[in-house]
């Protein structure tokens, strides 16, 4: 690890200032500040306009925020956070980011992005053909993804002479700092920025990631509790569990900070830790969202209460995951099974009031990214594969549910294309066109061991979802 020490402290610039980054990554640099360690600071700021109010609101709170941590148990503690030390105003121009982006002090650049944020495709290339702000972007008109606002920055450092950089992913997507490497390359060849390409490989460094803590919406609820516990008027706090983890490859380029002291896990490959949460929590999760929303619940709590839920994210981990992941001859480093328990114990915090809507949502890159890898591994083992099956007919009920306008909320898909899903919908053969869906199964796309496991499930949803509104019918 590689620090220098000067009268002024080094940065990480943090693309991304939502929920989830408060309640995780700003409380490891918190934990590092409480143990009286100043050598690094956090500046923070946002890509779009979405989010104008919370930075307007962080901002008139010089970046400071409650974070409510709830236990499984349903106890709550407050903690103000002020590890950001600058919050960035958003101006389409990005002119603020570029700025902290190219100093010299900046030795590492953060992000956290949706899944879909990534444009990526089935075969993990960079997706020009179904975006237009990707067009928008590779024109040069605008910066509104990842990869214009790397660009940029980019730019801007090598022009100004600001040194390595590390550009560090704090989301779920699977291998993702290879994967926004390999994104962000393709972007720059195809705006014809060879130089600036060259640099990048030269001056970066992308370490893989993996992050879990359950981060729900704010609520206005939390907003009256926060200040009835604090009697701070605190107008964006966020809520997390208790659980926190954070497991990243030390490959860092220019320094990082000392954050093994404060239960951050550096190691060598972040693969293991990463499967096993992508596969057993995110999967699952999706699992319990979908199965619950053609339930009309509206929590995940509610969901994983439902015993025929629960066993599906069960048997799903137990019967599908583990025979991918702990294999005799190559062992897993980590005891799966145990790691299951403990993610549905997870899931079923109450107090948490996570809401099926937050984690339904980008099922199609949720579809290729947490469930497509474990179909191929069991293809490849000519294991069975009808316990993951039943989470893509899940999903594929949904869909339906969807197309009929029959959903309890507003479903939110970056990656979906409308047209195509809704004719897709309408064939003849709709869970055919489902199972030929490229941007879903990418090489097993018409697999027909894939499709006869996918019709078995679908009549088994079908009838779960009958039998369980029957019962609630007949209990009113």
């Amino acid at each position: 690890m590689m620090t220098t020490y000067s009268d002024r402290p080094l940065q990480i610039l943090h693309l991304g200032l939502g929920a989830f980054h408060r309640a995780h990554q700003a409380v490891y640099m918190q934990r590092l500040l409480d143990s009286g360690d100043r050598t690094w600071r956090l500046v923070g700021g946002n890509l779009r306009s979405d989010m104008a109010a919370t930075l307007a609101s962080l901002a008139a709170q010089d970046g400071c925020y409650t974070l409510e941590t709830v236990s499984p148990t349903g106890q709550r503690s407050y903690e103000k956070i002020h590890a950001i030390a600058q919050i960035l105003p958003f101006d389409p121009a990005l002119k603020a980011l570029i700025n902290v982006g190219a100093d010299p002090f900046t030795r590492i650049i953060s992000f956290t992005v949706t899944e879909s944020g990534y444009y990526l495709d089935a075969q993990h290339r960079l997706d020009t053909v179904h975006h237009s702000d990707i067009h928008s972007d590779l024109s040069g008109k605008t910066c509104s993804t990842i990869y214009g606002a790397l660009r940029a920055i980019l730019a801007a450092r090598r022009i100004r002479e600001a040194g390595p950089v590390t550009l560090l992913n704090c989301d779920n997507l699977r291998s993702n700092g290879e994967r926004v490497q390999a994104g962000l390359m393709d972007f720059l060849q195809q705006c014809g920025d060879t130089e600036l390409a060259a640099w990048v490989s030269s001056n970066t460094s992308f370490p893989n990631a993996m992050v879990d803590r359950i981060t729900p919406r704010s609520t206005a609820d939390m907003v009256q509790r926060v200040q009835l516990a604090t009697g701070w008027d605190d107008k964006v706090p966020v809520m997390a569990e208790s659980f926190i983890q954070w497991v990243i490859e030390d490959d860092f380029c220019n320094g990082r900070p000392n954050w093994e002291a404060v239960g951050v896990e550096m190691v060598d490959s972040v693969l293991p830790y990463e499967e096993a949460k992508i596969r057993v929590l995110n999967a699952s999760h999706s699992c319990i969202a979908w199965a619950a929303t053609l339930l009309d619940l509206q929590y995940i709590h509610e969901g994983i209460a439902v015993p025929e839920i629960r066993s599906m994210a069960y048997d799903y981990v137990t019967q599908a995951v583990m025979p991918c992941l702990d294999r005799p001859t190559a062992p897993c480093p980590i005891n799966i099974s145990a790691y299951r328990d403990v993610v549905l114990a997870r899931f079923a915090n109450s107090s948490l009031l996570d809401t099926t809507q937050r984690v339904a949502m980008d099922g199609y890159a949720k579809v290729s990214g947490f469930l497509w890898p474990t179909f191929q591994d069991l293809l490849s083992l000519n294991a069975p594969i009808d316990k993951v099956a039943k989470l893509a007919a899940l999903f594929y009920e949904f869909l339906q549910r969807w197309h009929q306008g029959a959903l309890p909320y507003v479903y939110q898909d970056q990656v979906m294309d409308t047209v195509q899903a809704r004719a897709m919908l309408e064939a003849a053969d709709s869970l055919q066109a489902f199972a030929n869906d490229t941007t879903l199964w990418g090489p097993l796309a018409g697999n027909t061991t894939l499709l006869a496991a996918l019709r078995r499930q679908h009549i088994e949803v079908q009838t779960f979802v009958a039998e369980r509104r029957h019962l609630i019918s007949t209990t009113l």
